[in-house]
């Protein structure tokens, strides 16, 4: 298990480090580090953690998050053999708050990269034609070099602050209560649930990986996860049963059992719930 604080380190003689990643899948591991992190997906699909959030992340996606904050991208085929024009291509861009200078941020003309960076402690997804246009900047960054490479960074991070097309991701109250033997713990449980979700989970069969009565591990969930294992789980599935929906074009009874649901009038309840829209709207949003 990679330590938390050793993911990606940016060399000292380095502002920022942008790179491309190619590989069967992305890594699976629930960390947090101390660099300011975007990410765009270009190819590939699975779900998405960060902090408190859980949702399915396709190709174009681009996510900011700022320091400490605990993430993970699952992808949908984590565990299976693939082929090698099916793996999972990404772009990340990694930089530290000062390194453009704390003098610098700290004057008037940065408040919106201040605000920016703010905000980004509970995760930001970049939106519309802003992801658009932010995805073609991350493209063109990763060939460039020298000051041309700060310049294009700073254009970059200028409209993140700029744009209203941004959602943020982890609740208000969310904060990061992680520690290194935690994030291993946390990993045998997101593993489990991941591999496993379309079937019925018991409680006490997931404590046990966390060597813990159920009562004990709901308390530890709570406070780790800022909501009950139950209400992951509901996440999980009903994340997967939108992608089940819109990219599978499945019917909504298929959707439901498909996802690990016992009875569709649950089904709909939870979906409503977290989408705030019914399968069926849900569909038509989509044109399906």
């Amino acid at each position: 298990m990679k330590s938390a604080l050793q993911k990606s380190p940016i060399p000292k003689s380095q502002a920022f480090v942008a790179k491309l990643l190619r590989q069967p899948n992305f890594d699976p591991s629930w960390h947090f580090h101390p660099e300011f992190q975007l990410f765009m997906v270009l190819k590939g699909s699975g779900t998405r953690f960060i902090g408190d959030h859980v949702k399915h992340f396709k190709e174009g996606n681009i996510t900011f998050t700022g320091p400490n904050l605990p993430h993970m991208w699952r992808s949908d085929n984590e565990g299976l053999d693939v082929e090698d024009n099916s793996w999972s291509e990404g772009i990340v861009v990694y930089f530290h708050e000062d390194f453009i200078g704390q003098g610098l941020l700290h004057k008037t003309e940065m408040i919106k990269l201040r605000q920016l960076f703010q905000r980004s402690l509970r995760g930001i997804d970049v939106l519309g034609d802003t992801a658009n246009k932010v995805g073609n900047m991350m493209k063109k960054l990763l060939y460039l070099e020298g000051m041309d490479s700060v310049v294009e960074l700073f254009n970059i991070l200028n409209c993140l602050a700029n744009t209203s097309e941004s959602e943020l991701l982890a609740s208000p109250g969310y904060t990061n209560s992680l520690k290194q033997g935690d994030t291993e713990r946390m990993n045998d449980v997101h593993a489990y649930v991941m591999k496993n979700f379309k079937e019925k989970i018991q409680l006490s069969t997931v404590a046990s990986l966390a060597n813990m009565t159920p009562t004990s591990f709901s308390r530890y969930f709570k406070m780790h996860a800022n909501k009950t294992f139950s209400e992951f789980l509901t996440e999980i599935r009903i994340g997967y049963a939108c992608k089940l929906l819109i990219e599978e074009k499945m019917n909504i009874g298929q959707a439901c059992y498909a996802s690990g649901f016992q009875t569709l009038s649950n089904f709909n309840k939870q979906f409503k719930t977290i989408t705030k829209r019914t399968p069926m709207s849900y569909k038509k949003k989509y044109g399906i």
